[in-house]
């Protein structure tokens, strides 16, 4: 067939990853219900619900192996005509129940068409925060014009701001000019004014009529799988609202290095994939601020966090020097802007602040991470691990630190897993497995009940189990190991099968049956292979810091991220994702970009703070380092080849009762560390 299409295309969905080959002519819908891709239907695919709506990612994808072309899909339907014009769509979504497959072909199912919305795991930590925005409110009480004094109404506001604030100088914004002499007249000549300070100076860049005493400002973290915000009080600092959503890029490439493809391949990629976060954002900010009753226009300061790619194409910059060595920077410091710059729908006169990037790899999330959690004040030898699709990882203390990424890909969150998936309703994310049957009992998000306790499946009857997310994955396979399912080598025991059904070949390998259901969950030797070379790589960054540093061991490690605020710290040391190291001093940070993020929202002394330690940080380049291999290769093995597991042999039971006891009671075993500040009430 012409234009690449032959009697059979291969379809990949986004974001769940799954793909597979169908004949041509198959309808979206179909293919995505025998791949188990979950996009919800109610009408039977009659093109009346409309809930099925997918969009067409164009372009080609070298991730993938394929070219995705409109082409590739039938032509717009009457059914889907008749859906538009009765009920309306947005442009570039078809109707998967009647859109066909015509040649190869990537579909992103957007969260409003799952029937498990995706859960944004980046909630707000609590923290008390040392209040300084830089944003402000202001009530003047303005002389009135006067024939005999000559002054224009802003020169009055500014004299007024002097002699009631003891601000001088303040400039003002054109839009903050043009609406200035009614909101005088309206307020009596008594107004509110919004005065924005940095390293500029004051600034007035919002004002209104009479006393005004909230304003709000949001803290971001733009990661390459989810976006969270943190809507803020700038008064109070209260978090007043929160929200997550998938970063719609994923449709361009799971992970960093897809997207950069995409770019590289597609001109204007980058175009299109600034566009589709910058949207998000301003859907996330509507979100946030209907949630706490106010407009978007009541937003007048943001902070953004991201990785360096994510930080480029915020920004509107190609990222494609990030591609490749010596994976040079646009800009790495800190950036000052108008909301309006990015196409953001906040007040006209909201102000952004960027944090700094490290280096090319280590970006503006580390800065926030490394806020948040402060090593650089502390003696102590900490190694803290942002863990996603990218880890980024600090290492040291206030005498010196260290930083490095490493590619760790998306098998964390459960893609590249056969039956992985993201954290949503349905999802496995605990996992226990009985020394002596070999018999698993798990949880599953949105159920507070194990499957071995009565209820279970009428708890679970409205979701299901539907696959196993990254914090279940890393519980199977670190049980199966103490269990002898699986080999220090990473082998699932097949000889494990005369003890038990759960065990069965697959061809050369064996995989093991943790949920006999529809569908059914099996942990494949596949999965192990994937997340061995996930931890394999995060293992061996932390290590190529430790020889910089001169060390063999570390005094703390915190776990930090969406990912690393839901594994259990001593599973972690199981699989030997990190170092060895005393059991009581891993723990958890929750998100703490997104703290970063607020701390640098209502603290400006934080923001300068920041940019002074990023100076300082030493950034190692794992691509380059010859050792980075070595340590790899030797982390593959469970724990990893480099340490004896003696640590946490000693500390525990294998797995300890009291770690299970807590994970079980909802705990995890966890711990948060709190440096900067005191916990808030």
């Amino acid at each position: 067939m012409p234009d690449g299409k032959t009697s059979d295309a291969l379809l990949v969905f986004t974001p769940s990853g799954r793909r597979g080959r169908f004949p041509v002519g198959t309808p979206i819908l179909t293919a995505a219900r025998s791949l188990g891709v979950d996009i919800d239907s109610v009408c039977g695919g009659r093109g009346i619900c409309g809930r099925c709506q997918v969009v067409l990612s164009e372009g080609e994808f070298a991730k993938h192996g394929l070219t995705s072309r409109a082409g590739h899909l039938s032509p717009w339907s009457a059914v889907e005509e008749r859906y538009r014009s009765k009920r309306g769509m947005k442009a570039g979504r078809r109707l998967s129940c009647t859109a066909t497959l015509q040649g190869d072909a990537v579909i992103d199912v957007p969260a409003d068409s799952q029937v498990h919305k995706q859960v944004v795991r980046k909630r707000a930590e609590v923290r008390a925060i040392e209040m300084n925005p830089a944003t402000r409110l202001h009530y003047l009480e303005v002389e009135e014009p006067d024939m005999h004094k000559p002054q224009g109404d802003l020169e009055r506001v500014q004299a007024a701001l002097a002699a009631q604030w003891g601000i001088e100088g303040a400039a003002a914004d054109l839009d903050v000019i043009r609406v200035l002499q009614a909101a005088l007249r309206k307020g009596g000549f008594r107004i509110t004014v919004a005065v924005h300070e940095d390293r500029a100076g004051p600034r007035i860049v919002a004002v209104w009529p009479d006393f005004r005493d909230r304003i709000y400002g949001l803290a971001i973290d733009v990661g390459s799988t989810t976006i969270a915000a943190h809507l803020c009080d700038l008064a109070s600092g209260e978090v007043v609202a929160s929200a997550g959503v998938m970063n719609p890029q994923i449709r361009f490439g799971e992970d960093l290095m897809s997207r950069v493809s995409y770019v590289l391949m597609n001109p204007g990629g980058d175009r299109e994939m600034t566009a589709a976060v910058r949207e998000a954002i301003s859907d996330l900010a509507a979100e946030v601020a209907a949630e706490a009753g106010i407009a978007p226009g009541d937003i007048l300061e943001a902070v953004f966090v991201g990785n360096p790619i994510m930080h480029h194409l915020l920004l509107g910059i190609d990222p494609s020097e990030l591609g490749g060595a010596p994976f040079a920077l646009a800009a790495g410091t800190a950036q000052s802007l108008r909301a309006s710059e990015l196409d953001l729908k906040l007040h006209p006169g909201a102000r952004v602040y960027v944090l700094p990037c490290i280096a090319g790899h280590v970006g503006a999330d580390t800065a926030a991470v490394a806020l948040s959690e402060t090593p650089y004040l502390s003696d102590e030898i900490a190694l803290i691990v942002d863990v996603g699709t990218n880890a980024e990882i600090l290492l040291g203390n206030r005498h010196r630190l260290l930083a490095a990424s490493s590619p760790t890909g998306p098998a964390f969150e459960g893609a590249q897993i056969s039956c992985g998936q993201r954290a949503a309703p349905g999802a496995i994310e605990r996992v226990r497995i009985d020394r002596e049957t070999l018999e698993p009992r798990f949880k599953v998000i949105g159920c507070d009940l194990w499957s071995n306790e009565p209820g279970f499946a009428q708890a679970v009857a409205g979701i299901g189990v539907t696959g196993i997310c990254g914090s279940g994955i890393i519980e199977a396979l670190a049980e199966m190991y103490l269990s002898g399912l699986i080999r220090a080598d990473g082998i699932v025991d097949g000889t494990k099968g005369a003890r038990t059904h759960r065990i069965a070949g697959e061809g050369r390998t064996f995989s093991y049956l943790l949920h006999d259901g529809d569908p059914a969950v099996r942990i494949t030797q596949g999965d192990v292979r994937a997340i061995q070379l996930a931890k394999g790589a995060l293992y061996a960054g932390a290590r190529l810091l430790m020889d910089h540093l001169g060390i063999d061991r570390v005094e703390r490690v915190t776990l930090a991220g969406a990912f690393g605020s839901h594994i259990d710290p001593v599973y972690a040391m199981v699989l030997g994702l990190i170092p060895d190291c005393d059991p009581a001093k891993v723990g958890s940070a929750g998100n703490a970009a997104g703290t970063g993020a607020r701390i640098a929202l209502l603290n400006t002394a934080a923001r300068a703070e920041i940019e002074d330690v990023v100076r300082r940080i030493e950034k190692i380049e794992t691509a380059v380092e010859p050792k980075f291999q070595e340590h790899f290769v030797g982390a593959m093995a469970i724990p990893h080849a480099t340490a004896p597991y003696t640590e946490l042999a000693k500390a525990v039971d294998l797995p300890p009762r009291e770690v299970t006891a807590a994970a079980e009671a909802g705990e995890g075993g966890r711990s948060r560390r709190r440096r900067r500040g005191t916990p808030a009430a």
